[in-house]
């Protein structure tokens, strides 16, 4: 396990340095679930929900999210997202699944923008089918993969 590396010598929380590190292209994937009511899901398929379409908002709220997520998570670094796409699957007939996938050309990864974007599209879900269905499950959200970088790539494995 690698020693972390956000604390200063007061022990104290920090952004970590990056200038000394080398740019390289980074990729991170990330997914995550929303269990609802099979009602739920045939309501989003037939875009009969009353507030809109449900997956063509959360994919707009996902890749907001990845531009936004050095606002929101304090150690962040702001970094330049060259790409973030959403996409969703049906598994089933209660759970969307939602997987993103963010890349940059930089000194730090992506994974924390691909993590912010799958559980803001999974919020932006619950937001806008909560009136038919206040009992959704917002869930297994977790890292997939990431490449590149000095700690080189990453491939969950199943059952991690």
């Amino acid at each position: 396990m690698n020693k972390l590396t956000h604390f200063n010598t007061e022990g104290r929380a920090k952004m970590v340095d990056v200038s000394e590190k080398q740019v390289t292209k980074r990729v991170a994937v990330a997914r995550g679930s929303v269990r609802m009511l099979p009602e739920t899901l045939q309501l989003i398929r037939d875009r009969k929900v009353g507030k809109g379409d449900v997956l063509a908002v959360a994919q707009v709220a996902g890749v907001m999210a990845a531009k936004k997520t050095s606002d929101l998570i304090p150690m962040c670094h702001p970094i330049p997202i060259t790409g973030v796409d959403i996409s969703f699957k049906e598994v089933g007939d209660d759970t969307i699944v939602v997987e993103s996938t963010v890349k940059t050309t930089n000194v730090t990864g992506v994974e924390m923008e691909a993590l912010t974007a799958v559980s803001v599209a999974m919020l932006t879900i619950y937001d806008m089918c909560k009136a038919v269905d206040k009992g959704m499950v917002l869930g297994d959200t977790y890292l997939v993969s990431k490449s590149g970088g000095k700690s080189g790539d990453y491939v969950r494995k199943m059952g991690e």
